[in-house]
């Protein structure tokens, strides 16, 4: 089996083409990007508001709990029902599963802020937008950040469910190898899908440590060890 999918996968007429795994790739990865990037828009303001204002709380908890709690597949294919084929059921669905990770990493990013800091900026007459963009944000992006890719990791692999109402991505192929019964083709789209996910895990890792100020991870890491 795995000779099979390592000629599968080293077999030149399987990458190239619109259905070859480098163009679906790219699509696999447009779809990722958008709705993680439409999830990120959405879900960052609500819980950086929630956390700010403290109003809302139960709402981030009863809401991630509901969202997470959805199948995916089920919610394409009820929107697909409702909007009819195309890209926006698809995108829909991954927006809805992307949401949680993102609005507990910003929700618990600046509900955790450091309480010293804040009631320092506080006593230096800071008003309350002030603490939020110059204290708090500040000190929730990690959180924000790891919301983000922790959400990225599970579209991912989950976006798969885009082929099953019609559209492309590495699920096009994986879909395409269970109609015919190819296991090696199965196998290999599930193994550019992994490899994927690592690769933007990395990524974002990487941009993960561009952005967060290095003080903010001398501190964390301090703090790790009281």
């Amino acid at each position: 089996m795995i000779g099979k999918v390592v000629g599968w996968l080293t077999d030149p007429a399987h990458w190239v083409g619109p259905d070859g795994i480098a163009a679906q790739t790219l699509l696999h990865l447009y779809y990722c990007v958008v709705a993680v990037g439409v999830a990120a828009l959405l879900a960052v303001p609500l819980g950086v508001y929630i956390g700010h204002t403290g109003r809302g709380a139960v709402f981030v908890v009863g809401a991630g709990n509901a969202m997470r709690a959805l199948p995916t597949l089920g919610l394409v294919t009820l929107l697909v029902l409702g909007l009819g084929l195309g890209e926006a059921p698809a995108l829909a669905g991954l927006v809805v599963l992307a949401v949680p990770a993102i609005l507990s990493g910003a929700y618990s990013g600046v509900r955790n802020a450091p309480p010293d800091a804040v009631d320092a900026a506080r006593s230096m007459g800071m008003t309350s937008r002030q603490r939020l963009w110059q204290v708090e944000l500040p000190t929730a992006l990690p959180l924000v950040l790891g919301g983000i890719r922790s959400a990225m990791l599970q579209v991912v692999a989950t976006a798969a469910v885009a082929a099953y109402v019609g559209l492309g991505g590495l699920g096009r192929i994986l879909l395409d190898g269970l109609k015919i019964s190819d296991y090696a083709q199965m196998a290999s789209a599930a193994i550019a899908i992994a490899v994927l996910a690592v690769l933007l895990d990395l990524v974002l890792a990487a941009a993960t440590r561009m952005l967060v100020p290095r003080g903010l991870v001398l501190a964390g890491r301090r703090g790790g060890k009281r």
